[in-house]
């Protein structure tokens, strides 16, 4: 059990007062009175998150940061635990820097410069822009806002901009090394029948992994399903049903794709990872809990979007400084369809 301050000041023989000082850093008692208090605190386990909360909560809000989720085909934005993970980092982030945090969702339209006009009032200080869905030419119109912006889970090569996302390539590289050194043979690839850019990534990290081993990625099996489990699994279970002949091994843009091949696969008799081994992308929470558990590749996503409004309050602070890219590492989750 930690220490309170009362208790440090029975302790030390100091008053309340004294002690209250030195822990708060405040101007009122000598180096060695502070030192002492300090030193002790930490030694009997003093909780100092309690001091965080307290100046946290005595900070005037800054102003408002915008997170905008842009929906162009609904295929990937939902309430996923992917994004709820993510808007809990914002959330958190927003917080520790002081601001407040509204939550907006823009559809693609029209007239995407009378929405966000509509969407962004006078106390905006930045916008933090889910892009997963985002083509290139749809960042336009927030880029003519001229407001500090911090664009995530996209990235842009041509588009000068601040963007926070995942190491896609690195994740993908990891499950299919992972793959082919367990099943010894030719990966073939689940990919998303939608058009993503995070998804595009993927793909070059899995062909560089085919290559790295010594394979020609002609020789990759690749099938095109719908990214979510119903429609991975219906279009999974119509290319069985033509004939198709499954690869010895799979790794799949995310792990809906792969849940739903999973079962598309289970229900031809296919056994996994017997016959066909999968490995996703995302460690959603479902996949520890299937049957067997499904080899992915892990995101910190809270860290994420800790990482983004972090980088959009030093942007509010220095408007001149250099646009950056951050990519946030992954790592594979080793588990039972492998």
């Amino acid at each position: 059990m930690s220490v309170t301050a009362k208790e440090l000041a029975q302790i030390l023989h100091l008053s309340e007062a004294a002690v209250s000082v030195a822990l708060n850093g405040k101007p009122g008692v000598s180096t060695a009175t502070r030192r002492k208090v300090m030193d002790t605190a930490r030694e009997l386990g003093y909780d100092f998150s309690r001091l965080e909360e307290k100046k946290t909560q005595a900070q005037p809000p800054r102003g408002t940061l915008y997170f905008i989720i842009y929906r162009k085909h609904g295929a990937v934005v939902a309430d996923t635990p992917f994004f709820s993970h993510l808007s809990q980092g914002i959330d958190v982030g927003c917080k520790r820097h002081h601001y407040y945090l509204n939550v907006s969702y823009l559809d693609e339209g029209e007239d995407p410069e009378r929405q966000l006009r509509e969407l962004i009032h006078f106390d905006c200080k930045g916008i933090l822009l889910l892009g997963t869905e985002m083509l290139e030419n749809d960042l336009i119109p927030f880029l003519k806002l001229q407001l500090p912006l911090v664009i995530l889970d996209t990235c842009f090569e041509t588009t000068e901009a601040d963007y926070v996302l995942i190491n896609n390539a690195q994740g993908a590289y990891l499950a299919t090394c992972h793959l082919i050194s367990q099943c010894r043979e030719q990966p073939g690839y689940l990919r998303s029948s939608y058009p993503i850019n995070n998804f595009s990534r993927r793909a070059d990290g899995f062909y560089r992994a085919v290559r790295s081993n010594g394979m020609s990625t002609a020789n990759s099996k690749v099938h095109y399903l719908s990214p979510s489990p119903e429609g991975a699994h219906a279009d999974m279970k119509a290319l069985l049903e033509a004939g198709e002949t499954p690869a010895r091994c799979y790794f799949a843009d995310n792990d809906l794709i792969a849940l739903g091949a999973m079962k598309a696969l289970k229900e031809k008799g296919y056994r996994i990872p017997q016959d066909v081994a999968l490995a996703g992308f995302d460690n959603m929470p479902a996949s520890a809990y299937t049957e067997p558990p499904l080899t992915t590749v892990n995101v910190p996503k809270e860290y994420m979007g800790e990482m983004a409004v972090r980088r959009l309050s030093q942007l509010i602070e220095d408007k001149g400084s250099t646009p950056v890219k951050l990519e946030v590492s992954t790592t594979l989750i080793k588990r039972k369809t492998v």
